[in-house]
């Protein structure tokens, strides 16, 4: 694990891996303990079999936790239909509806399709009429949160999904719940020094 400090942007003087832009973005969805005294910042796919298979763990340490703070960053890199995913899930956000949809996406167990992804999104209780009107309103929108989620990833180095900042530490990869509970502890005595 590298500290954030040692990724640095290849771009120009627009830093892409500021703390706010990272940590603060206003158009992230959050989950957990929005007051929470450490953050894990997650990119993911609802494409990717991994992302799929941690989120039931993740979310159980940060429930079990209860001062995690869960950034989650779209980062849809395998293929159009994760692009739509993608876009659909943040376009539910629009009705405070976010989370059912990105837990209805991430719960099934074969890859998606567009025609799978409204009828999940659907069953979520995802109004489908408002979602499109919001995907044409808000796209431009959630297009650029989709391209900002990217430009950090790849400042970070990241290779693939799921990945992951957790406190002021990089980690790319798949972990089990014992090694996201040493970690997040990592974070916090890194945090009290």
């Amino acid at each position: 694990m590298s500290r954030i400090a040692s990724a640095r942007a290849a771009t120009d003087d627009n830093e892409v891996l500021t703390e706010a832009k990272v940590l603060r973005d206003p158009d992230t969805p959050v989950a957990g303990n929005p007051n929470g005294n450490v953050t894990i910042v997650e990119w993911s796919d609802y494409n990717c079999p991994y992302c799929r298979k941690l989120e039931p763990e993740l979310r159980q340490v940060v429930q079990d936790d209860g001062k995690v703070r869960l950034v989650m960053k779209d980062w849809p890199i395998l293929g159009p239909v994760s692009v739509t995913a993608a876009r659909t899930a943040l376009a539910a956000k629009f009705q405070d509806k976010y989370h059912q949809a990105h837990d209805a996406l991430m719960g099934v167990s074969s890859r998606l399709t567009e025609p799978r992804i409204n009828e999940l999104l659907a069953a979520a209780g995802v109004d489908m009429d408002r979602l499109k009107r919001d995907l044409a309103g808000h796209g431009s929108d959630i297009d650029a949160l989709l391209k900002r989620n990217n430009e950090q990833a790849e400042a970070f180095g990241f290779s693939g999904t799921p990945s992951f900042i957790v406190g002021k530490y990089r980690v790319p990869g798949v972990l089990s719940m014992t090694e996201f509970e040493q970690v997040i502890a990592d974070a916090r005595k890194a945090k009290m020094n």
